[in-house]
């Protein structure tokens, strides 16, 4: 069996209970090297065999999958975050059902939502956005046409935007060219929930200025929207002339 853990977005202790079992029972552990704090390593059993899915390609890391099977071993592949947000799972998982190989998923929490906690921030401010939209630069991996980020930028909504503090000056030109004005709040937030966590707020257009001066170049979250402002309207769950299917109305 192989469970796809989701390690959370950095700390130690933001990994579920679920996950955290899977990793104290695993008899192989492929993790993140690159993105996922090792300190979860120490819930591993003694005895577990541990392999860094960065220095590997897709088919050693089916092949220690396929090995550890073979054994009646469990194997948990542990993934930063939530697996299903730029997992690279799906590859992973059609090749373990082309050879036979049971699996399952357990969520995490995303950095996403690590990246609001550590902001004091809601993304879906009533008057102010409904909507988040998670996306990514084009990089090595291509966007299509209809999600480029000027597109999206036209909505005005909240986004969150991974896998792109090297192209900041790219990034900026994009979001305003898409509509949003160059002072709409923006924040930079640098491997959330670990020691060494940043959170830098700044403007859409100060994005690359404000990551220079902090010398981030990766593993930061880029965040934008006027969900950072201070005008919003209440909500209407907590309003007193609100009636609910739990709560009558005062009025």
């Amino acid at each position: 069996m192989v469970n796809f853990v989701g390690a959370g977005p950095g700390a130690k202790d933001l990994i579920t209970v679920r996950g955290l079992r899977l990793l104290q029972e695993a008899d192989v552990i492929i993790y993140t090297g690159s993105l996922v704090n090792r300190e979860l390593l120490e819930y591993a059993k003694q005895e577990c065999e541990i392999y860094n899915s960065a220095v590997m390609h897709l088919e050693e890391v089916i092949s220690v999958m396929a090995s550890a099977e073979e054994k009646k071993l469990m194997t948990v592949r542990l993934h930063t975050g939530d697996p299903s947000l730029y997992g690279a799972i799906r590859e992973q998982m059609d090749r373990l059902k082309e050879i036979g190989i049971p699996y399952d998923n357990c969520p995490g929490v995303s950095s996403f939502c690590a990246a609001a906690a550590a902001l004091q921030e809601e993304y879906t401010l009533p008057g102010v956005s409904q909507t988040v939209i998670i996306t990514r630069m084009e990089g090595k991996t291509p966007v299509p046409e209809k999600e480029k980020i000027r597109s999206l930028a036209a909505h005005h909504a909240t986004m969150v935007i991974f896998l792109s503090t090297g192209m900041l000056k790219k990034l900026s030109e994009e979001l305003t060219a898409g509509g949003y004005e160059e002072n709409t709040p923006a924040a930079i937030c640098y491997k959330v929930s670990f020691e060494e966590e940043k959170i830098i707020r700044c403007t859409v257009k100060e994005l690359y200025e404000a990551a220079k001066a902090a010398n981030i170049t990766k593993t930061a979250l880029i965040v934008v929207g006027w969900f950072l402002g201070d005008d919003y309207e209440l909500s209407k769950l907590y309003d007193k002339s609100f009636e609910t299917e739990y709560r009558k109305s005062n009025h």
